[in-house]
């Protein structure tokens, strides 16, 4: 679970920080309008803050199934307004990257971040706690 955080987490990081600083939200949601996704400047600073807090947040394995949750609604965003009548691979435009991170936000959604993740420690305290 932890290789797993932090594999999809510095994923996260850097398409976050693409759209939110090295294009800005104003080139990510002329990006997005121009893929007609709707909405587009509320689509990217959502898709932007949900990846790069995101991102962070799955590393540190803190709300893990709140930030999978978020990850995979992004994620099911991408797939349906841009990738999926592209085809499965990346270099075609395809859904293979999305899809993929998008399973594992559920996953994570699912089962949480495991144990060496903060939420795992906070929920082992209480559980000590509570059997004292």
């Amino acid at each position: 679970m932890l290789l797993g955080r932090i594999a999809l987490g510095i994923v996260l990081i850097a398409h976050g920080w693409q759209k939110l600083f090295t294009f800005g939200i104003s080139g990510a949601a002329a990006s997005f309008e121009q893929m007609g996704v709707p909405l587009p400047t509320v689509s990217a600073t959502f898709a932007g803050v949900v990846e790069l807090l995101g991102g962070v947040l799955l590393i540190i394995g803190l709300v893990v199934p709140l930030v999978g949750l978020l990850v995979a609604i992004d994620m099911a965003g991408a797939l349906l307004f841009v990738h999926a009548s592209n085809g499965v691979f990346v270099s075609d435009g395809g859904y293979e990257l999305v899809l993929v991170i998008g399973a594992l936000g559920l996953v994570f959604a699912g089962i949480g971040g495991g144990r060496y993740a903060v939420d795992g420690q906070i929920t082992a305290g209480r559980r000590a706690s509570v059997r004292s």
